[in-house]
């Protein structure tokens, strides 16, 4: 399961042109309304999410997809961040890496944001550089029952993942986490004292 940070509508597309792999993408509901929207989606491997309501059909979709050892990416902030820092995320890709015993790899995303929209169709290799970072594998903390405390606690050390590989400015609802996550990597680096 491949979690990212979220700062442009093209991030969806151009995420799938850097993976190896053929990324399978919940994308707002909304995208497959319009025709040559619908079909770029379908083409870049995207399936639709209603982002204001529990849907039970996407989670399914989704949780399928990595039983059967498709990779999924996910942007749980739930719609892209209009002031370029990471907000706090939605329990989805927790709830899916439970369900199903997947790991999480964390992608941090920049430069995307810059890019006015639809010109990284129109001149791709005119634009802000952009920089995609992914993380190394993770599993959410073991949970005997998944609370929606545990998805919770689960969601926000996902994000402090993302938030960690990105530059400080980005950081946003989870810079206290990120921070921290760098302090304790520092404490393990540093040489005991006898």
């Amino acid at each position: 399961i491949f979690v990212a940070n979220h700062l442009n509508n093209a991030d969806p597309c151009i995420l799938p042109g850097v993976s190896p792999r053929r990324l399978n993408i919940m994308a707002k509901k909304e995208w497959f309304k319009l025709p040559p929207f619908a079909l770029l989606f379908r083409l870049v491997g995207a399936f639709p999410v209603d982002r204001f309501g529990a849907d039970r059909g996407a989670l399914r979709e989704a949780i399928a997809i990595v039983n059967r050892g498709e990779p999924l990416l996910m942007f749980p902030e739930g719609t892209r961040s209009k002031d370029r820092v990471l907000h706090q995320g939605f329990a989805g890709a927790a709830l899916i890496a439970y369900k199903t015993g997947a790991p999480i790899v964390p992608i941090a995303i920049t430069g995307t944001e810059t890019i006015p929209w639809p010109t990284v169709f129109l001149r791709p290799f005119m634009g802000p550089r952009v920089t995609i970072t992914f993380g190394k594998p993770f599993y959410p903390p073991p949970a005997e029952r998944i609370t929606s405390q545990q998805a919770k606690d689960a969601t926000d050390d996902m994000m402090a993942h993302v938030a960690e590989m990105l530059p400080e400015k980005y950081r946003g609802f989870y810079a206290a986490a990120a921070a921290e996550r760098e302090a304790a990597h520092a404490r393990e680096a540093a040489p005991e004292r006898v």
